[in-house]
């Protein structure tokens, strides 16, 4: 069993545990954030879709999946750039709190680390003393990977 293989069908045990249900197109999304290092927008699952599938996904079916599969703590929507990338934690039971994302601005990499509640903490303080209330602390940092920056 792949990598892949096993994450998917610990994915569809964990909605079935929650009473929900990882259908055959949710599955077919969720697998191409998985196959892909990098985040996809909603049109660019579309094509992966209708690639990989032979499967014909409207936009706002595709948005209601993702919205699915993001309340299911299966994918994250980065804000900045409007696109989903996989969750890096999908084997885990517990939360792992709020995610940083490292994303190669040659490439489109991406990589999941979770900020420790005490950067986080700090961070809201910081905010409050200027008068702003964090929304989301989650964290999307633009950087260059090593292979990139060696090529």
């Amino acid at each position: 069993m792949s990598n892949i293989d096993a994450l998917m069908e610990h994915a569809e045990q964990s909605c079935k545990a929650r009473g929900k249900q990882l259908t055959v197109k949710r599955k077919q999304v969720l697998y191409g954030l998985l196959h892909s290092e990098k985040a996809l927008s909603a049109y660019e699952l579309i094509d992966y879709c209708k690639e990989q599938f032979d499967q014909s996904l409207q936009a706002m079916s595709v948005y209601r999946i993702l919205e699915f599969l993001e309340q299911e703590h299966l994918v994250h929507k980065l804000k900045v750039s409007n696109k989903y990338v996989a969750c890096s934690h999908i084997l885990c039971e517990h939360e792992h709190g709020v995610p940083q994302f490292l994303i190669c601005s040659k490439c489109n990499k991406i990589r999941e680390l979770t900020i420790e509640q005490g950067m986080i903490t700090h961070l809201q303080a910081n905010a409050r003393q200027e008068g702003f209330t964090v929304i989301s602390p989650q964290l999307e940092i633009n950087c260059v990977c090593d292979e990139c920056i060696n090529s």
